[in-house]
Parts: C-alpha cells; sequence; structure tokens
C-alpha cells in the first residue's frame, strides 16, 4: 500500500459512520480508531525493511529555519496542513509581529489529517514578519515567520 492510498483511506474512513477499520495485506497494517472524533493511525511497514513503527505526527513539530539576508532567518513549515495562528478561532493568537518569544513557546497550530500539530520556537526570537495567513494550507518547507534571534 502507498501513501497516496493511506491518505485516501484514512479520508474515507473519516467520512464514514465508522468506529474502527483494520487493514491487513502481506507485510503491512493499518488500525483506524476514531475517538472523539480524531482518529488514531498507527502503520507497520514491512518487516523486510526493519523500520520502526511509523505513527501518526506528534503534538508538536518542529520548525525548519532557513537563512535570509541581514539577521533575519525565515521559520519554515515542517509538514504539509493548514496553517493557525491561535489554539481556537475565538482565542488570542500565539504571536503578533514584534512579539519576543523564548525557546518552547509556541507559535502555531499547523492541523495536518485532523491532528494539531504546535510548532514551538526552537530559540529565543522576535517575529518581524508573519507570512502565512490564518487558515492558509502550507506545503513542507513554506515560509511561516521572518525572525530575528536574540
Amino acid at each position: 500500500m502507498n501513501q497516496k492510498q493511506i491518505f485516501e483511506l484514512i479520508e474515507k474512513f473519516e467520512e464514514s459512520s465508522l468506529s474502527e477499520l483494520k487493514v491487513e495485506t502481506e507485510g503491512f497494517k493499518i488500525k483506524l480508531k476514531s475517538a472523539s472524533a480524531v482518529p488514531t493511525v498507527t502503520a507497520v511497514p514491512p518487516a523486510a525493511y526493519q523500520q520502526p513503527i511509523t505513527e501518526a505526527p506528534a503534538e508538536t513539530a518542529e520548525a525548519a529555519v532557513s537563512e535570509v539576508s541581514g539577521n533575519n532567518e525565515i521559520i519554515t513549515s515542517p509538514i504539509v496542513g493548514s496553517f493557525y495562528r491561535a489554539p481556537a478561532t475565538d482565542a488570542p493568537p500565539f504571536i503578533e509581529e514584534g512579539s519576543q518569544v523564548q525557546a518552547g513557546d509556541s507559535i502555531c497550530i499547523i492541523e495536518a489529517m485532523k491532528i494539531m500539530n504546535k510548532l514551538e520556537a526552537e530559540f529565543p526570537c522576535e517575529i518581524v514578519k508573519i507570512l502565512a495567513e490564518n487558515g492558509q494550507m502550507v506545503e513542507y518547507g513554506a515560509p511561516l515567520f521572518e525572525v530575528r534571534r536574540k
């Protein structure tokens, strides 16, 4: 089963009223469970590859940082998903332009496959510019923030 087929299976599962789905083929096993409207996905790769079990994305994701001219750097998206500036629609944003953040502070959320992944600052910095729009679909490596290290 390839990645595209897995994503299609997850999409169909989310659209269905099923509470659990198990698929087993030679060397591959996937189990989907619906718990509080958030499916749990666990994929086991074929034994021949001797790779560890791959689970759903963690709640926090490590943001990639790339250099720009001057002292500023760009924080990019570590995953494909929807960019959100706040933890909820009625909540204030994690940060604004000009915000001073410390390492470990939450700076945004990227929603991927119905899982909210908090991005945290990897180092103390000032947010110079927010480059993505709230609710915007972002690709892996898409620029999210221009920052200045402290």
